[in-house]
């Protein structure tokens, strides 16, 4: 059966760079064979490249220095290097995690010159991402001029959000100038939405509460699949407390900041987006593991904040939903800290959800007892499938409609 081609996923972040290639199966709809994934990540002032091939095996880990901008280089570089030694010659297309489409982008879209300067008029509304999805983009257009590439936006699954959840109580004409609840972490909740009915097909079609908890956190209300409301609003600093960045918080601390405290709007920006959150409570670490095995006084409290923040927002969204069938853990903490995430589940027991503590020590799916009436699962993400996927549809659809 003759292959489809290749699709290479970047998901950039504001300290990081994931990226996975995989290969296009022929056929109805298509399979998606990973050949290769990898990250570039900071460690304090040092960053290193890791890369595995399918089977999970190191292929490369490398120091690598410079900005952001220059790690995509890097990467485009070693994968090319490595699609030549292994002799992969198949068409290459290439897909972007983007986290804002404003009210422009609803769905993933082909990037063209166009698409390129509506997004450069979009990032006053995500000022820490953007920039850097763009860079990507053009860095690839650099590398090779006459690829395909798309972009796939984590706003786009929060479209099915009723009027009411897109408000924010400010005069109307901000609005309609797009200052609206957008949602964000969307092609984290649309892959755990496709995948839910395999795995209990029953609540897939219930009120689930996906709990997306990592560095950059938040939550989502699920009916039949469909998103009905986020934590996140107009910016990606909404909602629960994160690495570094605050969550929901009083606008008045904000104009007091301004007004009595000194700080310029830019220093202001700075502190919401890299010095508040989990890393300003402790003044520690932004990493939730290093808060965990500290006997601080500070980092402990951050924890506590974390946890409180998350369970009251569970409580909110199952209020949205008018009842709550289950919640489901995904992210770097809710995939991989037992500790946190069963103290969660223990703070949210008056909704009916009863934890079963040897199947969340050993990592299992579902987390909570046979009895409970409110199921509690862990199920691993994987935003970058789900950008291959809009890719490969996307390009489908544009084939067949040429035909």
């Amino acid at each position: 059966m003759k292959n489809g081609p290749l699709i290479l996923v970047l998901n950039t972040g504001s300290s990081s760079l994931k990226f996975s290639l995989f290969r296009v199966a022929s056929g109805v709809g298509g399979s998606f064979d990973l050949k290769l994934s990898g990250r570039i990540e900071k460690n304090g002032s040092r960053a290193t490249l890791e890369v595995s091939d399918a089977a999970g095996n190191s292929v490369a880990k490398n120091p690598v220095a410079g900005t952001s901008a220059h790690w995509i280089k890097i990467a485009l570089r070693f994968i090319e290097e490595w699609m030549l030694k292994n002799s992969l010659a198949e068409r290459l297309i290439v897909g972007h995690r983007v986290v804002h489409g404003g009210t422009v982008f609803q769905k993933s879209v082909k990037i063209t010159a166009s698409v390129l300067q509506q997004l450069q008029k979009l990032v006053p509304l995500d000022p820490l991402h953007l920039p850097i999805s763009l860079a990507a983009i053009e860095a690839v257009k650099q590398h090779n001029p006459s690829v395909a590439q798309v972009a796939c936006f984590d706003t786009a699954f929060h479209q099915t959000h009723s009027p009411l959840a897109k408000l924010t109580a400010i005069p109307w004409k901000y609005y309609q100038q797009g200052v609206q609840r957008y949602g964000f972490h969307g092609l984290s909740y649309e892959y755990i939405a496709s995948v839910l009915p395999a795995i209990a097909s029953r609540l897939a079609r219930g009120r689930v509460v996906v709990a997306h908890l990592g560095s950059g956190a938040s939550l989502c209300a699920l009916k039949n699949g469909r998103s009905v409301d986020s934590s996140m609003g107009f910016s990606v600093l909404d909602g629960v407390p994160m690495g570094t960045r605050p969550g929901k918080i009083d606008p008045g601390i904000l104009l007091y900041l301004l007004r009595h405290r000194g700080l310029t709007t830019d220093a202001l920006e700075s502190m919401l987006y890299h010095e508040s959150g989990l890393l300003g409570l402790s003044g520690i670490s932004a990493d939730i593991r290093q808060l965990l095995a500290s006997r601080e006084p500070r980092a402990k409290l951050a924890v506590d904040f974390f946890i409180y923040q998350v369970a009251q927002e569970i409580a909110a969204l199952a209020a949205t939903l008018q009842g709550l069938d289950g919640l489901v853990f995904t992210g770097g903490i809710g995939e991989h800290s037992t500790d946190v995430r069963g103290r969660i589940v223990q703070a949210c027991a008056w909704l009916g959800v009863q934890l079963d503590a040897k199947a969340n020590r050993t990592n299992t799916s579902r987390i909570s007892t046979a009895t409970s009436r409110v199921s509690a699962w862990v199920i691993p993400t994987n935003e970058e499938l789900m950008i291959a996927r809009h890719v490969w549809a996307l390009f489908r659809s544009t084939t067949k409609s040429k035909t």
